[in-house]
């Protein structure tokens, strides 16, 4: 019994404790976060492109997937047609940002980059030509020739630029892939990564990462689309 209770007087002095630094705690965190004070996110340099962008809606495209890079673009041209036919907007009222991230990134290169490197870029993601099965000699979001056969359905780069849309393209990914494309064609690394990023397609804006951009954009009252 002496053994029992001196157990008991352990546990409930340990509970004691526990709860005290428990309530301790709880004030510490409602003193460092005021009642009612909304959160603010802290605003960067390189983030200010996605403020400046004129539009009263915001949207940002996720395309992490080869698949998805071409419903990026498709979403953006519905984005714009659906906005005009249903509440007579024009393309300036809207911001669209589509990211180009993950293997999604492939497609963030110019025709150059295609023309240079296709075939390696083709192994590493998994994607050929529909018409031809080879490896692509350009980028065929550029091309609206391939209707059904691609997921875009004929929604192109350039038809979405032309309407105002913005790239965030993913500098993790631009790294991986320069540098596994140059382990392929036996380059220098940093010297096939400044090639590439000097290669972007129009409207490009370089970003950290992809995931970081699908962060910031939100921050600034972007309203996320996923294309899979």
């Amino acid at each position: 019994m002496k053994y029992d209770n001196s157990a008991r007087r352990s546990l409930l002095a340990g509970l004691g404790a526990a709860a005290a630094t428990f309530t301790l705690s709880a004030r510490s965190a409602r003193a460092q976060t005021p009642a009612g004070a909304a959160f603010r996110p802290a605003r960067h340099e390189q983030d200010a492109w996605l403020n400046a962008l004129p539009g009263k809606h915001r949207t940002f495209i996720d395309c992490a997937t080869v698949s998805g890079a071409g419903e990026g673009m498709l979403y953006a041209n519905n984005l714009y047609v659906a906005n005009q036919s249903g509440y007579q907007l024009t393309e300036s009222d809207l911001a669209i940002v589509v990211c180009l991230r993950h293997f999604g990134t492939v497609f963030a290169y110019n025709d150059a980059m295609w023309t240079k490197y296709g075939k390696a870029m083709s192994d590493l993601v998994g994607f050929t030509d529909p018409k031809t099965k080879q490896a692509p000699s350009t980028n065929l979001l550029n091309s609206a020739d391939y209707g059904l056969t691609m997921s875009n359905l004929g929604s192109t780069i350039p038809s979405v630029v032309k309407r105002g849309t913005h790239f965030a393209v993913c500098q993790m990914a631009t790294q991986f892939i320069s540098g596994q494309v140059a382990a392929t064609v036996k380059a220098d690394p940093q010297a096939l990564y400044k090639e590439f990023t000097s290669n972007l397609i129009p409207n490009s804006h370089l970003v950290a990462a992809g995931v970081v951009a699908v962060n910031r954009a939100q921050e600034y009252g972007y309203t996320l689309l996923t294309a899979l």
